[in-house]
């Protein structure tokens, strides 16, 4: 039976098992997918000991993504442009591919499940860290009007704005946020993790149509609450996100497999509030 694994800190509560067991059902594939505790300074001989030992696919999670990618052989140009690495592949010979399937699961997430359109749509990301790089080059993909990213010093927006260079990026600090009408405001931050609200002025995100928070819970985040009470009128967090790039990860480990993505998104939703 394969075997693979998460690598995370903390890694307890992680939901890629039951994500992964249940899209191998589906798919017909018996498989063993664990989780895998460890530190920064054991990531490196965790991940060669996991492979040495006949893993066949791994994901990684936070604090690990920047180390996935310096230490793979070769990367998706995906993972490329993320600086990052979530997912595992082994080539044999000790040699592995990395892949980042943060972006691809949030743009079919929107798509696929909230049937939200991206293409000619202004999208605002809150936040500039690592999971806002990960993002943006899915996002440009699907041709949006503007692609608007706020922080709270516009510094460090600035430099994702210049690694990218397309002309519909911009930077701003979150009090000089202009949210346009219509947009999808994207939160990217780890504020509702933490119980907080950020610093956007409701008058603006009541501009938009769509709230998506990258956090997700068995109630609604903060941002959503934010969102809502700023009168938005759809607000989803990011479990279905979690599904799809698992899914795009199981994808490659099982090529041709189809997966029923909305059906685990939903008992996932169904375990997290019962």
């Amino acid at each position: 039976m394969a075997i693979y694994t998460v690598f995370g800190n903390p890694i307890a509560h992680s939901l890629s098992p039951q994500i992964h067991q249940a899209f191998a059902q589906q798919s017909g594939v018996e498989l063993n997918y664990t989780r895998s505790l460890t530190s920064q300074a054991r990531f490196r001989r965790a991940v060669a000991e996991f492979f040495r030992h006949g893993g066949a696919g791994a994901n990684v999670t936070v604090p690990f993504k920047q180390q996935a990618f310096e230490l793979v052989t070769y990367v998706t140009a995906r993972a490329q442009q993320a600086g990052a690495v979530n997912t595992l592949v082994p080539l044999g010979y000790g040699q592995l591919l990395g892949d980042n399937t943060d972006g691809i699961g949030l743009v079919r997430d929107l798509q696929r499940n909230l049937g939200q359109t991206l293409a000619h749509r202004d999208v605002v990301i809150l936040g500039a860290g690592g999971a806002a790089r990960g993002i943006i080059a899915p996002l440009l993909e699907q041709e949006p009007s503007s692609l608007i990213i706020a922080n709270r010093t516009e510094e460090k927006a600035q430099i994702l704005v210049e690694q990218f260079a397309n002309s519909k990026l911009q930077a701003c600090r979150f009090y000089e946020l202009a949210i346009p009408t219509g947009a999808i405001v994207i939160n990217a931050t780890s504020a509702s993790l933490a119980g907080e609200k950020l610093p956007v002025a409701p008058t603006e995100l009541a501009h938009a149509t769509c709230a998506y928070d990258m956090v997700y819970g068995a109630q609604p985040t903060v941002f959503m609450q934010q969102a809502q009470q700023a009168g938005v009128s759809v607000m989803n967090d990011g479990l279905g996100m979690l599904v799809e790039q698992a899914g795009a990860a199981f994808q490659m480990w099982h090529e041709g497999a189809e997966l029923d993505t909305q059906k685990v998104i939903q008992e996932i939703r169904e375990r997290l509030v019962g």
